[in-house]
């Protein structure tokens, strides 16, 4: 199904980031922005799907998948550096974002500040400043509270120094523990392996540590806090087109939250895709992959006529 990707390289700010492309180069661009601790690995069922009406181009970020580490804090910040310089260097001037996870907070903050170049948003499972811990892994069904809980308390520990380093650096537990608790599916060794090999030792591991230090939570960080109040305010404002996916139970997005959250975006489609966890893309690569293809068809046939 992949045979039609083709993985490249780019400089950038002094190291590489890798990127698989797949499409026609005149079509419009779709750029796939990944999470923690996955790659572009992880939209390898999906661009086959959506690569005959889009150029798609799905980066890793600096540090993970086959980019490289240069020895930076991996702050949200430095991610928005590196994947800006990307864009630069590839001569992207307008583009569908499709993310997840981290890379819908890339998604909404690259929106917020080039409003220009987006021509429309697919997101799921996306990151948000959440004013309370309840905020994280929330959710309004009984059964369903036992684990937000557990998965509260475990995050808490990873943004605790020591308990940090001790879980992610030396036991890999991202990699290990929470990825496969956030699929629903079983992964077979081969898909678990390209996961895994950006991350052989704890020094390797540092980027994919940074992530959860950075979570708005409760008013911390407070830059990237105050940063994505700004971002989901534009989101907010804006009336480019959008989709959201939704899977059940979910983890960061609960079903009943997605359908709130996308009545109050302008030009915002729903979509459910069934039993889903955190890394959706993993369950649901066709219905993710047909649905974004027919989203961008739709859009790019309507657009000669708004121009009209």
């Amino acid at each position: 199904m992949t045979k039609q990707i083709e993985i490249r390289t780019a400089s950038v700010l002094g190291s590489n980031m890798a990127y698989r492309e797949a499409g026609a180069e005149g079509a419009p661009v779709a750029l796939f922005l990944h999470g923690n601790p996955t790659s572009s690995h992880i939209w390898r069922n999906i661009l086959p799907l959506v690569s005959p009406v889009a150029h798609c181009i799905a980066p890793d970020l600096i540090g993970f998948g086959q980019s490289g580490k240069p020895d930076i804090a991996y702050r949200f910040f430095d991610h928005v550096r590196y994947l800006d310089a990307l864009i630069d260097e590839l001569g992207i001037s307008s583009a569908y974002l499709v993310a997840q996870d981290w890379g819908t907070a890339l998604a909404f903050h690259l929106a917020a500040r080039r409003p220009e170049l987006v021509r429309g948003l697919a997101f799921m499972e996306f990151i948000r400043p959440m004013p309370t811990w309840q905020d994280f892994h929330h959710t309004d069904v009984p059964e369903e509270q036992d684990h937000a809980e557990a998965a509260r308390a475990v995050f808490r520990k990873f943004r605790t120094p020591g308990e940090g380093e001790a879980m992610i650096l030396e036991a890999n537990a991202f990699v290990e523990r929470v990825l496969p608790g956030g699929i629903v599916r079983k992964l077979a060794e081969d898909e678990m392996a390209p996961y895994r090999a950006p991350f052989p030792t704890p020094e390797s591991r540092r980027p994919v540590l940074a992530f959860p230090r950075e979570l708005p939570i409760a008013g911390e960080p407070a830059d990237v806090y105050a940063t994505l109040q700004s971002a989901h305010a534009a989101l907010a404002a804006s009336s480019y087109p959008k989709l959201l996916f939704s899977g059940t139970p979910g983890a960061l997005v609960a079903p009943e939250f997605a359908e709130r959250f996308a009545a109050w975006l302008k030009h915002c489609a729903l979509v459910r895709l069934g039993a889903g966890l955190h890394f959706l893309q993993e369950d649901h690569p066709e219905a993710i992959g047909r649905s974004v293809a027919g989203w961008i068809a739709g859009i790019e046939a309507m657009r000669p006529q708004l121009a009209a």
